[in-house]
């Protein structure tokens, strides 16, 4: 798989979400990312169903929404009626997951399981033949702007060598910038999440190359 990158509109400058997602277009963004936060299960709170919507509407490139929420089965059918082409839940949330990655699909979505940075990778072990993609947190989710954990890079590694020769993206979320791009991606990364890195620059087409250039 060639490598995918999927800018976060959580470090956008909302008053020129338009203008900002057309120029990570223009840089050769390949997803849209949108991290919807509930403040319970992260303590932040971002936006939901409607912002998704509106994103739909301001482009034609895939949607990849990251539900870091509680109970996030009871709003997957929103989530597909806003747009969203990817959706991926967290497995620290979905006491039943085998059946909530199952409903994503069965709506018509490709289906992920995020982990955050301290659950072990073994938790895939028997959901790993039934999603398109696992992202893992590379940061504490909640906020954006935070450090990269370079411990990381060792379980994007094993997660890379479980996938194996599986058609399942490897996503990447937290501190992605052009120093720590190339480290995921040698580590077996495919998907790279980056919102303050891309939204936070002066220039955002610029950045997203930059991003590409640095993983080439």
């Amino acid at each position: 798989m060639s490598v995918l990158i999927a800018p976060s509109i959580l470090s956008a400058d909302f008053r020129n979400l338009e203008q900002q997602i057309h120029q990570a277009e223009q840089g050769g963004a390949n997803w849209i990312h949108l991290d919807v936060m509930d403040g319970h299960f992260v303590p932040n709170i971002s936006f939901g169903p409607m912002v998704v919507k509106t994103v739909r509407s301001i482009t034609t490139l895939p949607l990849d929404t990251h539900l870091m929420i509680e109970k996030p089965e009871r709003y997957l059918e929103a989530f597909k009626n806003a747009g969203s082409d990817i959706l991926t839940v967290h497995a620290e949330t979905c006491p039943h997951l085998h059946r909530t990655i199952q409903q994503i699909k069965q709506l018509g979505m490709k289906a992920g399981v995020s982990l955050n940075p301290s659950t072990p990778t073994n938790s895939l072990k028997e959901i790993i033949e039934f999603v398109d993609l696992i992202l893992v947190m590379t940061v504490n989710p909640g906020f954006g702007g935070q450090k990269f954990i370079e411990s990381m890079l060792g379980k994007i590694q094993e997660i890379s060598n479980m996938i194996g020769k599986r058609k399942i993206y490897l996503e990447v979320d937290g501190g992605i910038d052009v120093e720590t791009a190339p480290k995921v991606v040698k580590a077996g990364a495919n998907v790279l999440v980056a919102g303050n890195s891309v939204f936070g620059a002066r220039s955002i087409v610029g950045a997203v190359k930059g991003l590409r250039k640095s993983v080439k």
